[in-house]
């Protein structure tokens, strides 16, 4: 008997157990993972990591709080251990038993669990050839290619059950290049929920060429000026800028714990009335995208801001259990051994009116940002610091030569308010979210902006 069959069977009993001294929700999660990992480097795969994993999380939430245990040794005798030991006991609670039943899966057409590592060798090297032909000014490439298949099911207390099976391709390439002066960096990235069919929609070769030419640029690039500026965010620089200077805040832990720039704010104007944000788990191939989250809950769309005004924010369970709420759908964790928690999925600024081009023809002075790099943000108060991967000046409606060593300081909850274009086009990116320890993967996205005002730090003299 399979460990899922055996969850199936006897699920009722391992939660009547758990809930024998009281609790309001009691859940089993079960998982089995097949991971890849493939690395090029200095012109040879130098790291191949290929492994399955199966385990099983127990859960109880009694009186607010949570009890979680988890083990590998997937027996009856030891998932009643574990309920028992969470309930401080043993014994019969009440517990529902099919109530709703969920099956979920990604649909592929190049399924990577019917490839070889040699498949996965020759995209790495397709990607480095590229690469390495832009001549000796490239120095270094690094190309990385994941992919992950991650079957889970959830039985709970509620008696519901959902299983979703899920297939995940990440692919990206860094590049370093010099002139003997300088070192610069590129670097893009693609992937979703799909299988290698991602690389006939965006070949290897063409995400080498794009972080190639990134860094080329850049040993060309003027050092940015200091000071306050306009800054057109081009659609292609993804949703770094929502995820991490404003998403965060929409999360209710953090919004029921003091540590959101938004807590007290549900109701009233936060941003531009051009700025719309939604979170929504359920946009099949992207990287957030999930049947059912890892609370059981159907992925869904999930308004925060609407037309300026805050309306919403994402809850899992226990969050919105505190609340007297239903959870959002935004109830995720990295693995068996880890408790749920509220994270985003794929959140984006929605599209607007402008045309990205009259955006910049409309801006006499600026910056023009194509690309972000990494970055630190505060949750609590919403402050940030973003470094500009690849971005230009502004002149006369213009976009003219490219800078570098560029930064720019915020606030992002007054980055929103200060908006006074959106363009029509909308560009996602991914990524991996951390957060208490934790990371799961996730896509942002927004359209082309224009910020009135903000500070760029910069080398020039």
């Amino acid at each position: 008997m399979s460990a899922k069959e055996l969850l199936k069977e006897r699920a009722g009993y391992i939660l009547s157990n758990l809930l024998s001294k009281g609790g309001e929700y009691g859940e089993i999660f079960y998982e089995r993972t097949r991971t890849s990992r493939m690395h090029l480097e200095d012109n040879k795969i130098d790291k191949v990591e290929w492994g399955e994993e199966e385990g099983v999380g127990i859960r109880l939430i009694k009186e607010g709080k949570t009890y979680y245990g988890y083990t590998t040794e997937i027996t009856y005798e030891n998932l009643l251990e574990v309920a028992k030991a969470l309930a401080r006991g043993g014994g019969h609670g009440p517990v529902a038993i099919g109530k709703r039943r969920i099956v979920g899966w990604t649909p592929v057409i190049i399924d990577p669990d019917e490839k070889d590592l040699g498949y996965r060798a020759t995209l790495l090297r397709r990607a480095n050839e590229k690469a390495r032909s832009y001549g000796d000014r490239v120095k270094q490439v690094l190309v990385v290619l994941m992919d992950k298949t991650r079957d889970v099911m959830v039985i709970n207390s509620l008696g519901e059950s959902s299983e979703d099976l899920q297939k995940r391709v990440v692919f990206f390439t860094e590049v370093v290049a010099s002139d003997g002066l300088t070192l610069q960096r590129g670097y893009e990235s693609v992937g979703g929920t799909k299988g290698f069919e991602l690389f006939e929609e965006t070949p290897p070769e063409l995400v080498a060429e794009k972080a190639t030419k990134r860094a080329l640029l850049m040993l060309s690039a003027r050092p940015a000026p200091a000071g306050q500026f306009a800054v057109v965010l081009s659609g292609e620089a993804g949703g770094t800028m929502i995820h991490e200077a404003v998403g965060h805040g929409f999360e209710a832990d953090l919004v029921q714990k003091g540590l959101s720039v938004y807590k007290g704010k549900l109701g009233k104007k936060v941003a531009s009335e051009l700025i719309t944000v939604i979170d929504d788990g359920s946009l099949q191939g992207k990287n957030g995208h999930f049947t059912v989250d890892d609370e059981g809950v159907p992925s869904q769309r999930t308004v925060l801001i609407e037309k300026g005004y805050l309306v919403g924010y994402m809850y899992d369970r226990l969050s919105a259990m505190k609340e007297g709420k239903r959870s959002t759908g935004n109830g995720r964790r990295q693995s068996y051994a880890h408790i749920p928690m509220v994270r985003m999925t794929n959140t984006y600024i929605a599209s607007g009116k402008d045309n990205p081009d009259d955006i910049i023809r409309d801006t006499k002075g600026g910056v023009f940002v194509v690309k972000m790099g990494g970055g630190e943000v505060n949750t609590v108060s919403g402050d940030f610091v973003f470094e500009i991967m690849e971005g230009y000046m502004i002149e006369n409606g213009e976009i003219t030569y490219p800078i570098r060593s560029a930064t720019l300081i915020g606030n992002g909850p007054r980055v929103l308010q200060d908006v006074d274009a959106v363009g029509w086009d909308l560009g996602w990116s991914i990524g991996t979210c951390g957060k208490d320890g934790q990371g799961v993967p996730v896509s942002d996205a927004q359209p082309t902006l224009r910020i009135k005002s903000l500070v760029l730090g910069g080398t020039e003299v």
